[in-house]
């Protein structure tokens, strides 16, 4: 089943981005590589594909998970909850129904 895993940063996070984006992003790249991955990224803070110094405000991941506690876990795993990125993350069913 597909979860979506959504991420409120914490303010200022974009220097804790930074530190963690390698890592972070090497877990999705394995998502992918998996065929699990259907979209990610972040929420830049401006109205702008790149927000420079404004930063992010979270972020937001669709993968597909053998079970809500398996995305929860993969989510808790993360290197932006390490590192202090994110003031909170939620993890809940999502059903695609457009594109087909």
């Amino acid at each position: 089943m597909l979860y979506a895993i959504i991420s409120e940063d914490v303010e200022d996070s974009l220097e804790k981005r930074k530190t963690a984006r390698s890592d972070h992003l090497a877990r999705l790249e394995q998502l992918l590589d998996e065929g699990r991955l259907i979209l990610a990224g972040p929420h830049p803070a401006i109205d702008a594909n790149d927000p420079g110094p404004a930063g992010f405000t979270g972020s937001l991941i669709v993968a597909e998970f053998e079970s809500l506690q398996a995305a929860q876990d993969w989510a808790d795993a993360d290197a932006y909850i390490a590192a202090g990125v994110c003031q909170s993350v939620i993890v809940k069913p999502f059903r695609k129904t457009l594109p087909n």
